[in-house]
């Protein structure tokens, strides 16, 4: 007999008051920007972010305002990235269907692409450097990639590959045929969710260089991304692309390298945010 373990079916909608549906999957993104917040509070407390006095010191505002933007910035990236990236001869045809978010597609590459944008304009207000704000926002992004992936799993969307028959996770899913698969959204939660806000937060901890943090997240989830797809099923209209990888291995591999490139090129530039003491360890 092979192994198995069931899928839970929870139900999608986890509140319906009188019509009005609040699906898990809101919730879970609701979640993530709590738990953001939260975590950018405590990142007020690390420097370089508690000696910085110019242009004026970080405020509880600033976490409020980087929070707005970068809701608008994964709503609208995220939503415009998937019709780009992954069905644009559909979305092109049906222009009116690319705001149905609550149909569901949504990528985060090009989520990351607008909240970036939404990062740039908070930092050309404020007056601050963006390399510095988005070293700010990174380490507490992958704790709500992971309440994101977990929503993926309460729907039983983006299920992965088939699983061999003595996998004792393996899972049927009610989308995915009659077929043992891999629970690849649990993979994601854990690797570029839970594991990645592990590392990430510990390197954070210590003053680094300015831009280096946010380089060590582009890197960092663009190899767990890259490694976890190796389980996830491609889109169906897409399927394996060139050399056999599926598009987000091939969205990810340009965050490598920017990842990469950019903690380099921070290590060599050796800006530093923090105004006084401790002195800058970017040796680690």
């Amino acid at each position: 007999m092979p192994l198995e373990l069931p899928f839970p079916n929870i139900n999608p909608v986890a509140i319906n008051l009188f019509g009005l549906k609040i699906h898990w999957y809101a919730i879970m993104y609701l979640l993530a920007f709590g738990l953001a917040y939260l975590l950018m509070r405590r990142r007020l407390h690390h420097e370089p972010y508690r000696s910085i006095t110019k242009p004026e010191p970080w405020a509880a505002t600033d976490i409020e305002d980087i929070l707005l933007n970068s809701i608008v910035g994964v709503l609208v990236g995220g939503r415009l990235g998937y019709t780009l990236f992954y069905n644009p001869v559909f979305y092109l045809a049906n222009p009116l269907e690319i705001v149905k978010i609550w149909d569901g597609g949504m990528s985060f590459h090009g989520g990351a692409i607008g909240v970036v944008l939404g990062l740039a304009w908070f930092g050309w207000r404020k007056g601050r450097p963006f390399l510095q704000v988005a070293d700010f926002l990174v380490p507490a992004v992958p704790i709500g990639l992971a309440a994101g992936r977990f929503g993926n799993f309460i729907n039983g969307e983006l299920w992965g590959r088939e699983a061999s028959a003595d996998l004792p996770w393996a899972m049927r899913f009610p989308t995915g045929g009659d077929v043992l698969r891999h629970p690849s959204q649990l993979y994601q939660m854990l690797l570029e969710g839970l594991l990645l806000f592990v590392l990430l937060w510990w390197y954070a901890r210590k003053p680094r260089y300015r831009g280096q943090i946010a380089g060590a997240f582009l890197a960092g989830y663009g190899f767990f991304r890259f490694v976890a797809e190796f389980w996830r099923e491609p889109d169906a209209h897409l399927g394996f692309l060139s050399l056999g990888l599926s598009m987000g291995q091939w969205l990810s591999l340009p965050m490598i390298v920017a990842g990469v490139v950019l903690w380099s090129w921070a290590r060599t530039r050796a800006v530093s945010d923090v105004e006084a003491e401790p002195v800058v360890d970017a040796t680690s």
